[in-house]
């Protein structure tokens, strides 16, 4: 089979600024010889089954949609690969927060409290928080009311106007408690969502990795690894590249790695968080 002449990337428009990303980058590949082009969907499902599809060679992922193509690939006898990853995707953790004033001292007090999470697949702000209370003993539903913020589903997360809804929702005593990724927890008090000294944090998950690019083993070879290099040899000290790495947060490409997908896999087995997509799919 003849190997295409252009990578095909696919990314999800969580935002405006994706454009400018990607075309930023496909603008930097080309005098490197890369031709490479991209196409923008609106969640992750579609995405991950258009590449299952051979729609496209690349899929830049949220951790669960990586695991979506990870599973849906190997269901069919096929094999996925993360094959490079942001500074930033690596050993993240989740906070779960209560207000400074409150008298919950302990993952165990939470018990028929209410608990609020992000969109319901957001793994950063809601599924592996989840995980980690019902690890403790405490089972969502069951024994606490789990208060759902599901700002743009689909987007799994990266629209974090649901984290910061339900930053809001603890500020305003609707809540007892309040799930966020630990770089939010930041980012919402430098912005004023979370008064300063207005909250502590209850517990923390362990860490985790976030998002990959994907690649399954049908993918153009010297495409692929050409795409791979140019991504690793990126500088932050390069005035082109630097505003584009800024807009999607980071210094410097990795190489993939997948073991620090091991807690969203237990959390999506406990409690069946891509079961229905994976029937679609086949």
């Amino acid at each position: 089979m003849t190997e295409p002449r252009t990578l095909i990337m696919g990314a999800v428009a969580y935002d405006p600024k994706v454009v400018t990303i990607w075309e930023g980058f496909k603008a930097w590949f080309a005098p490197a010889g890369l031709a490479f082009d991209y196409v923008l969907y609106s969640n992750y499902e579609a995405q991950v089954q258009a590449h299952l599809a051979g729609h496209l060679h690349v899929a830049w992922n949220s951790p669960l949609a990586w695991l979506q193509a990870e599973r849906a690939a190997a269901r069919r006898g096929r094999r996925a690969e993360a094959i490079a990853m942001r500074d930033t995707d690596r050993d993240l953790t989740s906070l779960i927060l209560v207000r400074a004033d409150s008298p919950i001292e302990s993952v165990a007090q939470l018990s028929g409290k209410r608990v609020g999470v992000g969109a319901s697949d957001s793994p950063q702000a809601t599924l592996l928080p989840l995980l980690h209370l019902a690890e403790a003993g405490l089972e969502p539903h069951r024994d606490f009311q789990v208060v759902e913020h599901d700002a743009l589903f689909g987007k799994h997360g990266d629209h974090i106007g649901g984290e910061r809804d339900a930053a809001r929702a603890l500020v305003a005593g609707t809540v007892e408690a309040a799930c966020v990724i630990d770089g939010n927890h930041l980012a919402f008090t430098r912005e004023g969502t979370l008064p300063s000294n207005g909250v502590r944090v209850l517990a923390q998950t362990a860490k985790y990795d976030h998002c990959n690019f994907t690649v399954f083993d049908d993918a153009p070879a010297s495409l692929v690894s050409r795409f791979r290099e140019l991504l690793l040899s990126m500088s932050y000290d390069d005035p082109v590249v630097r505003p584009l790495l800024d807009l999607e947060g980071l210094k410097q490409w990795t190489v993939g790695r997948t073991e620090g997908y091991a807690a969203l896999g237990r959390a999506i087995d406990r409690f069946g968080s891509i079961d229905a997509f994976l029937a679609q799919v086949g």
